[in-house]
């Protein structure tokens, strides 16, 4: 589970609709359109996550990308996430994040950068993993 507080589950008579319900609320349902950018990113990666694992029993989801997303969590959501994404990583599967959010860059050995040098221009620098002695986590 990657946050007890939301359950996600379909809107009654409506199979492709989802709606919330909010444990912390006394079980009240909203709609998706309320959460906030945090929460409709945890509730993405839930479902990614949730879609990964069913077809996990046909055929092997090893690589997850997950572009930007992360500037809109606080702190704890933070932690609470990239937590999820170390015990992906320890389960075999490899893990890509894209990200401005200098916390999430400390949190990788391996990381491919892409500067902007003006002008309309840029370069890409692979930072070796040995750049963060301190870290034992890796991105491909």
């Amino acid at each position: 589970k990657l946050h007890p507080r939301y359950q996600l589950q379909r809107v009654p008579g409506n199979d492709l609709e989802l709606q919330v319900v909010d444990r912390d609320m006394g079980d009240s349902i909203r709609g998706i359109k309320s959460l906030s950018g945090g929460e409709t990113f945890i509730a993405s990666l839930a479902l990614a996550l949730g879609l990964a694992s069913l077809t996990a029993s046909r055929t092997t989801v090893e690589t997850l990308f997950i572009d930007e997303g992360f500037g809109s969590l606080d702190p704890e959501c933070l932690e609470l996430v990239l937590e999820v994404l170390d015990n992906l990583q320890a389960s075999g599967r490899q893990v890509g994040v894209i990200s401005h959010v200098d916390a999430i860059a400390e949190r990788f050995l391996a990381q491919i950068r892409v500067e902007d040098l003006g002008g309309g221009r840029s370069r890409v620098r692979v930072v070796p993993e040995m750049a963060n002695p301190g870290s034992t986590k890796q991105v491909a």
